[in-house]
């Protein structure tokens, strides 16, 4: 979840705990469902208005509208000013530093076993 520190948000990163227990598959699915619960059921994808709505759901609530627009923005690989479903889980992995980490020795380890 979020708190509120002295550099802005900051994010306990339950992520790698979540794909150890749930697999890959698993951990896949519960960030669809996440997506689901900030998306604007109107247009598909998630909006600051969506996101602004539902940001207490994530422990965001203190979060300033500049902030959630950061977070849209740093998200939008398109430029439209949403955040589709790919790109949603694109800014969840790179938002979680030790996935992240343990992506990048699964894919060396792939490369050097010629996989």
């Amino acid at each position: 979840m979020a708190s509120r520190g002295n550099n802005g948000v900051v994010f306990k990163d339950y992520f790698p705990t979540m794909v150890e227990k749930l697999g890959a598959e698993g951990f896949m699915e519960e960030l669809c469902n996440g997506f689901r619960l900030l998306v604007d059921g109107e247009k598909g994808v998630i909006t600051f208005e969506s996101l602004k709505k539902n940001s207490a759901m994530l422990g965001l609530e203190g979060m300033s509208d500049e902030e959630l627009k950061c977070m849209l923005k740093e998200g939008d690989l398109d430029g439209d000013g949403s955040l589709n479903q790919m790109e949603f889980c694109v800014l969840m992995f790179r938002l979680s530093p030790d996935l992240m980490s343990s992506s990048r020795k699964c894919l060396e380890a792939a490369v050097l076993n010629g996989v």
